[in-house]
């Protein structure tokens, strides 16, 4: 039982008895595996079998490299399997590098790229620079402060990260940020006395139902009001209250006046004593 074993053997039944099947296949020699690679670019299937196969081992041992963020190793050592066929399928022996040279980084790839869909809800890593922030600022940030003896970085600390990772202070902050506090559930309780959860704090876009009714309440005995207080106008005052307030585009006094053949001044004047006979109708009846 080699190292790599003995540190997962409590990691699980299922994971430690595939972990001692790998174990238990061969590793190909370097004349082996050319042997295989060139009957695989020949199309022979169970070669390129035999190369997956046998770096199964390889893929576990970089996927435990990644086993900190949380996420069940079965889950990344089966992603960078798929990674690891990846690159059986696309391994150009004649460039003259070996098989596990070439798939270790189609290895992590997919089992970054897995914890990236995975470790979060909330999309991260959207770019490399966010994605290389991501796999570096925990290892440098613990380096920075075990030297320092502090628990938390300052401003030159951030500058240095932002700098040494070609990314923006702010971006370091804010990765920092969600890296120490992961994701939090909208149902997740408060209050077990309760059973208040944090959704109940979040204030509510829509208002509420009674408030709904009671607005649309009050909307129509307002409308009432506008529509019966238009009724005590003459024909002329309605026609110009209508034009001038109560359609999308209200007109201008001087095209009322053309429409009307009366001057400006006299539409204006209409208009304000029409207003004035209907706030008066409205506060009779509101008094009421």
């Amino acid at each position: 039982m080699n190292s790599l074993t003995r540190s997962i053997k409590n990691s699980g039944d299922e994971l430690f008895r595939y972990i001692m099947s790998v174990d238990k296949i061969p590793l190909l020699t370097e004349e082996e595996e050319l042997y295989y690679a060139k009957k695989k670019d020949e199309g022979d299937i169970n070669a390129a079998k035999m190369l997956v196969s046998s770096h199964l081992r390889f893929v576990v041992k970089i996927a435990t490299m990644f086993k900190n963020y949380g996420l069940p190793l079965m889950d990344l050592i089966s992603e960078g399997n798929i990674g690891l066929m990846r690159a059986v399928r696309t391994y150009d022996y004649k460039k003259g590098y070996k098989l596990a040279t070439y798939s270790m980084w189609w290895i992590r790839s997919y089992i970054q790229e897995y914890i990236l869909r995975t470790w979060s809800i909330v999309k991260i890593g959207t770019n490399e620079a966010q994605k290389k922030l991501f796999f570096n600022l925990r290892k440098i940030k613990n380096k920075i402060l075990s030297y320092n003896s502090r628990k938390y970085l300052n401003n030159d600390d951030v500058k240095q990260i932002s700098e040494s990772l070609n990314v923006t202070r702010q971006d370091v902050v804010d990765m920092d940020s969600r890296i120490s506090s992961g994701d939090f559930f909208l149902n997740q309780r408060i209050n077990d006395e309760d059973g208040s959860e944090i959704m109940d704090l979040i204030p509510a876009k829509q208002p509420l139902q009674d408030v709904v009714v009671d607005n649309k309440r009050i909307d129509a005995k307002e409308m009432k009001l506008l529509n019966e207080s238009l009724n005590i106008l003459n024909e002329r005052e309605r026609e110009i209250i209508k034009l001038r307030k109560l359609t999308d585009t209200p007109l201008t006094l001087s095209e009322i006046s053309k429409k009307c053949n009366v001057s400006g001044e006299r539409v204006r004047q209409i208009e304000a004593r029409a207003i004035e006979k209907m706030k008066n109708y409205i506060l009779n009846v509101s008094s009421k």
